[in-house]
């Protein structure tokens, strides 16, 4: 999704400047990003990050209950025992994480249509796939019988409207005639540099607010992936690391029902849920990996917006269906990944 910087960093100089820090103004203070625990907020994402890692196929799955406990999935009293001397609360259920695990494989190699996504579902213990409006007839039809193979491993639901790239024009960094939306101001030293979407820096190399040019492209994958990199050419205007009045200082992935925050040129600020980590969504434009599925809405010109919870940066609006009238699902790339190979930090 294509987000101008609106009102997601503070204000910098000029109208077109404040638009951006307004979108999405966080900065990295080093090559490697900050550790989450410094966020308190972040401690359960963390959890159920580091129980994920450790227990592989052994789980299959985790979520952030409604009471602020994390729970995991498991198949035997052994890893049901790890997880409660780890703190969390261990929940048996029928499939595992290595049948989960094929199932989505499966289903990688297999499932191209464009309009459709999948991921694991935590809380209902299978592989959920989703096709929107555009999926109709004979594709339909194919979807279903593909998702019918892995039997009660996946299901297929409706998602309303059109899975795409959110693009527009409008007032926020621009590039040719497209608007996105500023996500994280970075920097690796001394060297400055912003995030936003990779369909976005695939568009085109000088970004500007609108009436003075930023910087230019140092960096850009989509798809597969869907994050760039700006690096600042501009020395006059100031870059904070803000999203509006929130200081971002660290950078994390959420947990399955962790409430995260979405900043765009286009709607403002949005909150959700987040649905699934490592979703795979079929654009008509490609194939990306490792998403992050919400409940947070999202509209054209928020693309590149920043996805964050406190002071963590969780991830850069990709695309998504639905408005923000309506409702909607929308997906974020993680932002650890742009960081890490980059080598820039939030700051």
């Amino acid at each position: 999704m294509r987000i101008p910087g609106s009102k997601l960093g503070r204000p910098t100089v000029g109208l077109a400047v404040a638009l951006l820090a307004v979108s999405v103004i966080a900065s990295p203070a080093s090559a490697v990003p900050a550790g989450p625990a410094a966020d308190p907020s972040f401690a359960p994402s963390a959890l159920a990050a580091s129980l994920e890692t450790r227990l592989g196929d052994r789980a299959a799955g985790s979520y952030v209950d409604s009471a602020g406990k994390v729970v995991v999935n498991v198949t035997d009293a052994a890893t049901a025992q790890s997880v409660s001397a780890a703190g969390a609360i261990p929940r048996y259920v029928t499939r595992s994480g290595a049948a989960l695990a094929a199932a989505d494989a499966t289903l990688k190699a297999t499932l191209k249509t464009p309009g459709t996504s999948f991921a694991l579902d935590p809380v209902s213990n299978q592989i959920l796939v989703t096709a929107d409006s555009t999926v109709t007839g004979a594709k339909l039809a194919a979807v279903k019988s593909a998702v019918a193979t892995l039997g009660d491993r996946a299901r297929v639901e409706s998602l309303p409207g059109t899975l795409s790239p959110l693009i527009s024009g409008g007032d926020a960094i621009y590039t040719g005639g497209s608007r996105c939306s500023l996500g994280f101001n970075v920097r690796s030293g001394s060297t400055y540099y912003f995030l936003t979407a990779g369909h976005c820096t695939n568009i085109g190399s000088t970004w500007t607010n609108g009436s003075t040019t930023l910087g230019t492209r140092a960096g850009s994958s989509f798809p597969t992936n869907d994050y760039g990199i700006v690096r600042y050419t501009n020395t006059s205007i100031s870059k904070p690391g803000y999203v509006a009045s929130q200081d971002i200082t660290n950078a994390g992935t959420p947990a399955v029902g962790t409430t995260v925050y979405r900043r765009g040129s286009t709607t403002g600020t949005h909150s959700g849920q987040v649905t699934a980590l490592n979703a795979t969504v079929n654009y008509a434009q490609g194939t990306v990996y490792g998403m992050i599925r919400t409940t947070v809405c999202a509209q054209p010109g928020d693309s590149g917006g920043p996805l964050y919870a406190g002071t963590t940066a969780m991830g850069l609006t990709s695309g998504g269906s639905g408005n923000c009238s309506s409702g909607g699902t929308t997906f974020f790339q993680p932002v650890t990944e742009p960081l890490a190979v980059y080598g820039v930090s939030v700051y």
